[in-house]
Parts: structure tokens; C-alpha cells; sequence
């Protein structure tokens, strides 16, 4: 069984990949290069993408696996409730982009806000996602492996570096502090622990609803690497880059999610 200290960690360990990333602003300089941000962005896609494949999916479709051919009928009923509500979320709340565009109702929040606003939103799903995986894994009646679940906890944890360093990175750029800019890099992660915690206080009334809940997370990552990540990784110069960096962090959650799971 898995201990308290091991859903700790569990729920923890993507917050530490935040946290990591932002401390890139202590030791490099103002403006990260865009060979290293596309590369960055890019493995992170790829970390996201796998997991919500190789983590989220399948999974939801081996869980309903007695219904036959409808078995895939609650992973795209999940699959699209989550686009739907990381749409929803991004039209009601005013937000910046990692290209700097605002979106969302107008508003007189400043620009460091608007993104951190942002990153907070697009960090929920995978908090959930956590939470979910570990939830599946302590109920006898999913059958989700323990391993598994810790290695979708990794993989966020993971692709969560690059994405606290592009954060903290351009903040400081602005002119905030280097300890401002780390501190909001890091606490940009602190919904993801905080969205894990909630999905495992509700997990004894969601036990029927897994196969929903862990789709429903994963078209949320999608949502975001759609919306987010590619488009910036794509635009411009060294988009090859993106693409490699996309490759490989795809092929990391992968071997991570087999291996471990």
C-alpha cells in the first residue's frame, strides 16, 4: 500500500519541478535564449502529451474495458469535457500568454499577475491528473499501479522544470527581482498539490467515476500543450528545435510510464 508520506510525495513532487525551474533565474541571465525556450517548451509538450496517452487514456480505457466497443465512449466523453473546461477557464479569466498576448475579459491586472494567472490555471488539470492517478491506485476497485501513478507524478515533475525556468525567466526580464521572480515561478505550482489533495479527499464518491475523471484530465493537457506550448514552440525561428526537444520528452514519459507502471 501506499503510505502517507508516499501520496505526499506523490502530490509534492511536480510543486519540487516548479520550484527547480524558477531557481534558474539565480544563475542565468536575464533572457533565456529561444534555442534553449523552444527546446524547453517543446520537451515539455512531449512530457505532457505522453502522459496523458500512456497515464490518462489508456488507462480510462481499460477501466471500462467489460462495456465492449462503447469502452472508449467515457475516455472521449472525459477527453472532451476537459478541452471544455480549460476553454471555459481561459474565456472567463483574464490571462497572458507565454508570447506575452493577453486574453480573456479585460481587466487592469498587471502583466506579472496576468501571467501568473496563466500558468496557475493551466497547472490544476495536472494536479488533478496526479490525484487521480493516485486515487486509482489506492482503490482495489480500479486496479491503477501504484508505480504508475508516482511515474505520471514524475513526469509532470519534469516537464514542470522547463515550464517554472520560462516563467521566472521572462519576469526577471521585465524587471522584477530575482527572488520576486523565483518566488512567483514557484508559486504558480502550488495549485498543482493543492488540486491533487481535493481530487483524493473526493476519491471515495469518484471511485465509478475514474475512467471520466482520468479523460477528463488528460483533455485538459491537452488543452494546454494545444493552446500554450506548441503555438510558442512553433512560431518563428528553430522550430526544429521544439520538435526534437518534443521527441524526447515524449519517448522519457513513455519508458518512464512503462518501466515504473
Amino acid at each position: 500500500m501506499l503510505g502517507i508520506g508516499g501520496i505526499a510525495a506523490g502530490l509534492l513532487i511536480p510543486l519540487a519541478g516548479t520550484v527547480l525551474g524558477s531557481a534558474f533565474v539565480f544563475f542565468m541571465k536575464k533572457e533565456m535564449s529561444t534555442i534553449l525556450q523552444k527546446a524547453l517548451l517543446g520537451f515539455a509538450s512531449g512530457v505532457m502529451v505522453a502522459a496523458s496517452v500512456w497515464s490518462l487514456l489508456i488507462p480510462a480505457m481499460e477501466m471500462s474495458s467489460d462495456m465492449g466497443k462503447l469502452s472508449v465512449l467515457p475516455a472521449t466523453i472525459g477527453l472532451i469535457a476537459g478541452f471544455a473546461f480549460l476553454l471555459l477557464i481561459d474565456y472567463i479569466t483574464p490571462h497572458l500568454h507565454l508570447d506575452g498576448d493577453a486574453e480573456g475579459p479585460k481587466s487592469h491586472l498587471s502583466k506579472t499577475t496576468m501571467l501568473s494567472l496563466a500558468v496557475t490555471i493551466h497547472n490544476l488539470p495536472e494536479g488533478m491528473a496526479v490525484g487521480v492517478a493516485i486515487a486509482g491506485a489506492l482503490s482495489s476497485e480500479v486496479g491503477m499501479s501504484l508505480a504508475g501513478a508516482l511515474a505520471l507524478s514524475l513526469g509532470i515533475a519534469i516537464q514542470n522544470i522547463p515550464e517554472g525556468a520560462i516563467i521566472s525567466m521572462p519576469l526577471r526580464a521585465a524587471g522584477n527581482s530575482r527572488m520576486r521572480s523565483f518566488m512567483i515561478g514557484s508559486l504558480s505550482g502550488a495549485v498543482e498539490p493543492v488540486g491533487g489533495l481535493l481530487v483524493l479527499l473526493l476519491a471515495s464518491v469518484m471511485t465509478p467515476m475514474m475512467p471520466y475523471l482520468l479523460a477528463f484530465a488528460a483533455g485538459a493537457m491537452f488543452y494546454v500543450v494545444i493552446e500554450e506550448l506548441i503555438p510558442e514552440a512553433s512560431v518563428g525561428k528553430h522550430s526544429n528545435v521544439s520538435t526534437i526537444g518534443f521527441a524526447i520528452g515524449f519517448a522519457l514519459m513513455m519508458v518512464l510510464d512503462v518501466v515504473l507502471g
